[in-house]
Formats: C-alpha cells, sequence, structure tokens
C-alpha cells in the first residue's frame, strides 16, 4: 500500500518557530498601539452562523464565504426538487455555519448581543484568522490574520484622525517609513454617482472604481459598460477622478467638479463627504501630526465592502510591490442588520500577512526576532548536567531565556552546530577547570569572544544583551 504524501490546502501555510517569532514581533507592536489608544482585546468563534455572515459583504464577498457543513448526514432534508433549483436552494439545508470572513461583521453581532453591557463609545481590537475562499496568490492567502480596531457608539469623526494616528505609529514602529495612507468618503462616491445621472447603480460603481489599480482604466470601463453606464457618464467619471494635488488643494478642485458636473447644492450628503474629510485634516493638524506627506485624498479609492458610509481608508507601501496592507471605513448602520439600528462605528484592519511580506522583502526584521533561546548550556557530561540545572534555574529566574544541552553523550561539536543553527547568541560551558574555579565560560556565538566570569557576572552580561 502507497503511503499518501501529507500536504495542507492551498492558500493556507505552515509556520515554522522563526517565523511565529517574526509574526509575534509584528502583533505586539500592533497590539501596544492599541492599547495605547484605549482599545480592548475581543475574541469571537471561528464559526458564525451564515445568517449572520451572508448578505454583509455584497454579492462577490458572499461568493468567497467557506461554508460548513452541518454534522450527521446533512442531505437528509434535500429533495430532489431542491436539487434541480440548484445551490440557493440546497445550501440552508445543508450549511448553517460558516468560517468568518473577517471580524468587523461578528464584532457588530457581538456588540448587538451583549449592548446592555458593554459602555459606549465601545473600543475594541481583535487579533484572529479570518478564511476567505479566494484564488491564492502573491500576498492574498485563504487563511490569514487580521488585526482589527474599531469603535462604535459615536460619529465623531476624532475617531477616524486617530485611525490615521495609529496607522502611522504602526507603520514606523515597523521601520514601513515609505507608505501612503489612502482616504476617501462613500458620500464623496456617491455625489459622483449622481453628477453621472443615475445610471447603474451605485453599488456597480463602487466595485467596479475599487479594482482600478488592479484591472486599470480600460478594464473599469468595460466592467461599467457591462453594467449599463454610457460612455458619456464613463468620460464624466474619469474627469472627477483624476483630481491631483495635495490633499486640501483635492478637495478643493473636487468640489469645483462637482459643481460642473452638476451636483446640485442640495446634495449636502455628497458635500458633507468632503467637510468630513477637510475636518479629519484640522483634527490631526491639531494633534501635532507630522506626516501629512503620507496622506493622499484618493478619489479612486472605494472600498467595495457594501458597509461603508463614511470616511474609508487603506495603506500601500509604496517601495514593495504588494496590494493594501490595511483598509477599513465608517460604517452608520452594520449592527441595524442585526436589530440595533442608528449605532455608528468605524475602524479598521492590518493584514499581518502582507506586513510581513513587506518586512521580509524589505529585511526590516530585528535579528533578535529570529530566536527564542538566549543562551544554551553545554553538557559535557553526567556531573556537569547535575551541576547546570541550578545554573539553568537561575537564568531562566533572572528572565533570560534558557536551555540545557539534553545530551551529554554528545560531542561538544554538535552541540555548537546546535546552537548556531538555532540562531542561540550565547553559549555558556563549564567543564571541570572552570568548576575548580567556580566561574564559566560564555562565549559569544557571533563575535567568537569568550568569557571567564562567575555566575553573577553571566547573569548581568546575558541581561544586558537582551
Amino acid at each position: 500500500m502507497s503511503i499518501q504524501k501529507p500536504s495542507i490546502p492551498k492558500g493556507t501555510r505552515d509556520f515554522g518557530p522563526a517565523v511565529v517569532a517574526r509574526r509575534n514581533y509584528i502583533f505586539g507592536i500592533i497590539r501596544r498601539t492599541f492599547e495605547k489608544f484605549g482599545f480592548a482585546p475581543l475574541e469571537t468563534p471561528t464559526l458564525e452562523n451564515l445568517s449572520v455572515l451572508t448578505g454583509k459583504y455584497g454579492e462577490e464577498g458572499d461568493q468567497l464565504l467557506f461554508k460548513v457543513l452541518n454534522s450527521g448526514d446533512f442531505l437528509k432534508d434535500v429533495v430532489a426538487e431542491d436539487l434541480v433549483a440548484g445551490t440557493k436552494k440546497v445550501l440552508p439545508k445543508i450549511a448553517e455555519k460558516g468560517l468568518r470572513y473577517d471580524l468587523t461583521v461578528p464584532f457588530a453581532r457581538y456588540v448587538v448581543m451583549n449592548r446592555h453591557q458593554l459602555t459606549f463609545p465601545f473600543k475594541r481590537y481583535q487579533i484572529q484568522p479570518v478564511w476567505r475562499a479566494d484564488r491564492p496568490q502573491r500576498g492574498r492567502y485563504r487563511e490569514f490574520y487580521q488585526c482589527d480596531a474599531d469603535v462604535v457608539g459615536t460619529d465623531s469623526l476624532l475617531c477616524e484622525a486617530e485611525i490615521v494616528l495609529m496607522m502611522t505609529e504602526v507603520l514606523n514602529d515597523l521601520g514601513l517609513t515609505d507608505f501612503t495612507i489612502k482616504i476617501n468618503h462613500r458620500r464623496v462616491l456617491s455625489a459622483i454617482y449622481q453628477a453621472l445621472g443615475g445610471e447603474g447603480t451605485e453599488i456597480d460603481l463602487f466595485t467596479a472604481i475599487d479594482k482600478l489599480d488592479k484591472i486599470g482604466r480600460e478594464g473599469v470601463e468595460k466592467e461599467l459598460t457591462g453594467r449599463g453606464f454610457s460612455q458619456d457618464a464613463i468620460e464624466k467619471l474619469f474627469a472627477l477622478l483624476s483630481v491631483e494635488g495635495p490633499f486640501t488643494e483635492k478637495l478643493e478642485r473636487l468640489l469645483a467638479g462637482f459643481v460642473t458636473a452638476g451636483v446640485p447644492p442640495e446634495n449636502e450628503q455628497g458635500y458633507k463627504g468632503l467637510q468630513d474629510l477637510q475636518r479629519v485634516v484640522d483634527l490631526l493638524q491639531q494633534s501635532g501630526y507630522q506626516d501629512f506627506a503620507h496622506l493622499d485624498f484618493d478619489v479612486t479609492l472605494a472600498r467595495g465592502l457594501s458597509y461603508y458610509t463614511g470616511c474609508i481608508f487603506e495603506i500601500k507601501i509604496n517601495n514593495v510591490n504588494m496590494g493594501s496592507v490595511s483598509g477599513g471605513g465608517r460604517y452608520d448602520n452594520l449592527t441595524g442588520a442585526f436589530g440595533l439600528p442608528g449605532v455608528s462605528g468605524v475602524g479598521f484592519s492590518f493584514g499581518v500577512d502582507r506586513l510581513y511580506d513587506c518586512l521580509d522583502e524589505l529585511n526590516l526584521f530585528p535579528a533578535a526576532t529570529q530566536t527564542t533561546t538566549i543562551c544554551l548550556i553545554a553538557n559535557f557530561d553526567a556531573e556537569a548536567e547535575s551541576a547546570a540545572l541550578p545554573v539553568l534555574r537561575q537564568l531562566r529566574e533572572a528572565g533570560i531565556p534558557s536551555e540545557l544541552y539534553p545530551d551529554h553523550k554528545d560531542k561538544l561539536k554538535k552541540q555548537f552546530q546546535y546552537a548556531d543553527q538555532k540562531g542561540i547568541p550565547f553559549l555558556l560551558l563549564q567543564g571541570s577547570e572552570e568548576r575548580i574555579q567556580n566561574k564559566f565560560k560564555l562565549k559569544n556565538m557571533r563575535t567568537s569572544a569568550e568569557q571567564l566570569l562567575p555566575l553573577d557576572e553571566v547573569l548581568t552580561a546575558l541581561t544586558q544583551a537582551q
């Protein structure tokens, strides 16, 4: 009988110790920043009821949901007529649950279920994996982590300004200094839609614009034509999308473009979108924000998810060929789908896998993230092993991650190789001669320098080296 070669599903990955350590480095910076801004941790289940997930991400998003078959005889309620009727008839009878697609919708569901115990505005962050039945490619996986921060229960634009501050702080702390934070507003896009004469639907327009950086103008024109937009409307669209200049100048030029395109003054919502964006800039200036060169009013930014209603965000790392590493926006009625209307919220998410790929390509991971063990105690023989165990305890009590090589029968050369291959920076040796002197030989594996020290000085040297 042939042995089946093990494999994992496409779009998923194993993470070895070195990679996990690097990922934890990213998680740590994001977590510290979120907590610094007053966000509390939250976790929700991997599985959600499909009734919670469907209809929240638009038609394309619904198609990317991973559905989970009901346990037991999942076909027991399916009849022949259902099979003839097709998937939409069969699916509700065989799958009631699905893997979460993002962290925002489960968060909205949590808020509604726990609204009487929460203090509003409620600020939470969440770091968990999500799943999407997407086509795997570089930077796009079927299983990946998101790091969300959301605040619900307020429509204050201070929240949008603080999102920009958090985005900037995380990227700077990671060493990703060549980035652009793109901002737009759904009401601005709605005003553009109205300027086109109301052809097609808003969501058709938003979905097509959102693909502009992926399929180009020609691809977007083809998609809009297929969705019922005239060539005249398409030309008018790209005239509005082509405004250039610094943030505030773009706002002014688009305002003039609205007037030229015939957006009526009574369209308060469209003009309010521009006012909201200017207010965010004002709040950032008042906060002492120094990174306006990284901030861009991108009229083409649409964010395909259907629940966004206000400011929307996206981050691009400019010196890496990679899609956005973060995105988010304002949603005014996401909880309404669960019976709690009128609760405004805003949030964003970092894609850790893409951040990892950026840091890896740019060689920005600190060397210290490559290993968890600082010191390896060499094991000469049974006597040395007995003497080393109390030393190992003292090293660990001093907060120095340490281990004793487990087999004293192995030659010292093999123990050196073990430390080298694991990236352990220090080797501690105490042979018979050192034991007589009650001292230890501390070897720096990176420089090959050696010191003969008593244990208290070993502890001091290793503590300072961390």
